[in-house]
């Protein structure tokens, strides 16, 4: 995995693509879980929010280490 990637003459981390992708991935599962009514199930929504972005982006990135 390159360590940095050069965006519009740029120089940006690589972590920074996967940081996009992981809120992309997150807005979704945000979008499908207030629909189907997930959160009621939920304890504290904001907080599984940000955990569920932390995973994403965990996951994410060790898959780019790879």
């Amino acid at each position: 995995m390159p360590r940095e990637i050069a965006l519009l003459d740029a120089l940006v981390p690589s972590l920074l693509l996967v940081f996009v992708i992981s809120l992309l991935l997150q807005w979704a599962v945000d979008w499908v879980g207030g629909r189907y009514g997930l959160y009621r199930y939920v304890w504290h929504p904001p907080l599984f929010r940000v955990a569920v972005f932390f995973c994403c982006f965990g996951g994410l990135g060790l898959l780019a280490m790879q």
